[in-house]
């Protein structure tokens, strides 16, 4: 198949929904190759970043925007701004519900504001397996009233169920024209990133509750050796050294653990061993300062 073939398709899909609907989960079964953090914790995802798949002749290109709520701090309000910007320019939007939780506060508040977008919408009801076809049925009748939606779909992004007829349908909804990235690159996250994301994922896996969302990870050096391996260097950035003590842990063990399970994950995405060096590092107040932001590709907030 040629990537110029006058039948190729080629458009960006934004994923909106509320916090912890399932959208880095549905991206990788999409995908079917984690290129998304998956946690938890809500607000895991700050930035846009990107699943790339090809079915058919078609090249869709996901957009995986932060969770939409009520923003409190500097950083919530870049996060919510991104993902508006994200459904904005995207070809077309797929709007997430939690079949569980249903038209809640927070999916209210997205349908209401999706009103004020152009673009087609559809309609994806996630975690399908923990909920009665009754109710199912009853929300996505909901759902459509308030917002004219083209299609619905039913998924369980956990166990992929439905997934592969909500990617055709994508497939075939993306504009006509010419891909827009190689067939082999499945995200544009740079590798630096994406092992960023990780790393910054196991922070909170072994941390859960002791550790604010004011952390973040850096990935300082990237070296590719002549064994094949790769060397990496990482600085995890907290605002308080009383946070650097929990991240280090008694004679460093916790580190030592986060360290593990990054290096592992990293190797198995690239398919090289790695040597994962990290380090942590107190930076006061970074959660205001703008070239945090940029690194993060969030715009900064003025106010």
């Amino acid at each position: 198949m040629s990537e110029t073939g006058p039948t190729s398709r080629c458009g960006f899909v934004a994923l909106i929904g509320a916090p912890n609907v399932g959208k880095s989960t549905l991206v990788n079964a999409l995908v079917g190759s984690k290129v998304t953090i998956v946690s938890r914790k809500v607000q895991t995802t700050r930035a846009l970043i990107r699943g790339i798949v090809i079915e058919n002749n078609a090249q869709i290109i996901l957009v995986d925007t932060p969770g939409i709520f009520v923003p409190k701090r500097r950083l919530d309000r870049a996060m919510v701004s991104t993902a508006w910007s994200g459904a904005h320019d995207a070809d077309l939007v797929c709007v997430l519900l939690d079949a569980r939780a249903g038209i809640d506060e927070e999916a209210d508040a997205i349908l209401t504001k999706l009103a004020g977008v152009a673009h087609p919408k559809i309609l994806v009801l996630n975690k399908i397996d923990l909920v009665r076809r009754e109710k199912l049925l009853a929300l996505a009748g909901s759902a459509n009233e308030r917002l004219g939606f083209e299609e619905t779909f039913m998924v369980s992004a956990l166990s992929g169920d439905g997934v592969d007829d909500l990617r055709l349908a994508l497939a075939g909804r993306v504009p006509e024209g010419p891909f827009h990235y190689p067939e082999d690159q499945m995200s544009d996250a740079p590798l630096r990133h994406l092992a960023a994301e990780i790393t910054r994922e196991k922070i909170y896996r072994h941390l859960h509750q002791e550790l604010p969302y004011q952390s973040t990870v850096e990935t300082d050096t990237w070296t590719e050796r002549n064994d094949k391996s790769v060397r990496i260097e990482q600085t995890i950035f907290v605002e308080r050294d009383s946070q650097r003590k929990i991240v280090l842990g008694k004679n460093g063990a916790t580190i030592k653990s986060i360290g593990a399970s990054s290096r592992k994950e990293i190797g198995e995405i690239i398919g090289q061993p790695v040597h994962l060096f990290l380090f942590v590092k107190v930076r006061e107040k970074w959660g205001d300062d703008p070239n945090r932001y940029r690194e993060m590709g969030l715009e900064f907030p003025k106010e």
